[in-house]
């Protein structure tokens, strides 16, 4: 008897698990950085928090702005806009951060200011254009455009925005956090 109910439970378990994730499927957080609108997977999101102190980190790129302490866990923390090589911006009381998740890796956006989330249906998300510009910097981040309304958002790929640097904001936050 007690067999049975366990299996019933985790046939519950699994359908909360995956239900969980049926709910988030095709959500995107969107956020504004210079003239763009820009969309990120939720699954990625872990949070969304004010924008706070920064402690600096030496001999690193202009857009890695530096640490945070985030519930006694240091993350490192990167300014989007400086990442896409548009104008940096004046960090105002709507600048926030969008902590992010990627392979168990968790690093902090730094964006103008929180749009929406937005519900992108896989067919109308198109392929990145491969005409105009090649040296625009944020493309290569973009996996696709997706269509929201008479809208369209750039579809980040955080794995592609995080990967040049993946490696020295691990060793930064590790040492961060080995000192501590």
């Amino acid at each position: 008897m007690d067999e049975k109910k366990e299996e019933k439970d985790q046939a519950v378990e699994n359908n909360a698990v995956s239900d969980g994730y049926d709910e988030q499927k095709g959500k995107y957080m969107t956020f504004l950085s210079g003239n763009e609108y820009f969309g990120l997977k939720i699954q990625y999101v872990s949070e969304i928090i004010q924008f706070q102190a920064i402690t600096e980190i030496p001999k690193t790129e202009d857009y890695i702005k530096g640490l945070i302490n985030l519930r006694g866990k240091v993350i490192p923390v990167i300014d989007v806009r400086l990442r896409f090589k548009q104008e940096p911006f004046e960090y105002n009381d709507r600048t926030c951060i969008i902590v992010i998740d990627v392979k168990s890796t968790i690093v902090g956006l730094i964006v103008e200011r929180i749009a929406e989330v937005v519900e992108i249906k896989e067919e109308n998300i198109l392929p990145p254009p491969s005409i105009g510009r090649v040296d625009k910097s944020c493309h290569k981040y973009i996996y696709g455009i997706g269509k929201v309304g008479d809208d369209v958002k750039l579809l980040l790929d955080p794995e592609k925005l995080l990967n040049d640097d993946l490696s020295s904001l691990e060793q930064a936050s590790e040492v961060k956090n080995e000192e501590e």
